[in-house]
């Protein structure tokens, strides 16, 4: 879109109530997730002995993932960075909640860092399922919000024009964006369940 000059429009956009308190209660999980694995892994790392209190059993061990190579991606704790990244995601949904607007170069950044975040939780559940051979619950709370904050922040996107889509695509975000976290996490869960399928029936 362009002004009566000939330039192009700058519009901001925000967002209702029930979005921006999405991105609060995502975050929150999620910074909560983060923080609770990195007291963890200081407690380890002080005593190798430690046992995380989400260790259950063989399959859902905390301490084994938080020890794996894959723990570490970047060269420090993984958690140590949701804790900056659901940090700004809190802050960009309280700034909704106070009535704040964004133009579109904000929401294309901040839906960047969430495509790299849902691409970030894919890698580590595969790591988790098929090379570590482990769970950690709180970890999972993590896949659960970031997987859930994903679909929404594209759901606005698409449904404000923000990027391109077809007309179909801005129909099914319109009406049925609960579908696709809902899709998504349920084929997390399958491959959850089929992976330890003698171990959760025996």
């Amino acid at each position: 879109m362009t002004t009566a000059a000939g330039r192009p429009e700058r519009r901001s956009v925000g967002a209702g109530w029930g979005f921006a308190l999405l991105l609060v209660l995502t975050g929150a999980a999620g910074l909560l997730a983060s923080w609770v694995i990195t007291l963890d892994k200081f407690k380890l790392l002080e005593d190798p002995d430690f046992t995380p209190g989400c260790s259950l059993n063989p399959v859902v061990s905390c301490g084994s993932v938080m020890e794996s190579d894959q723990a570490e991606a970047f060269g420090f704790p993984n958690p140590m960075l949701g804790l900056v990244a659901y940090g700004i995601v809190i802050c960009v949904g309280v700034g909704l909640l106070a009535g704040a607007r964004f133009p579109r170069w904000y929401w294309l950044c901040f839906w960047a860092g969430c495509l790299f975040g849902v691409g970030f939780v894919s890698w580590l559940q595969f790591e988790s399922l098929y090379r570590i051979s482990a769970l950690c619950l709180w970890c999972c709370l993590a896949w659960i919000a970031t997987i859930v904050l994903f679909w929404y922040v594209t759901s606005l996107l698409v449904t404000r024009e923000l990027v391109p889509a077809p007309g179909w695509a801005v129909t099914l975000f319109a009406e049925f964006t609960w579908v696709l976290p809902v899709l998504h996490l349920g084929i997390v869960g399958m491959l959850i369940l089929t992976r330890w399928w003698d171990f959760w029936t025996s």
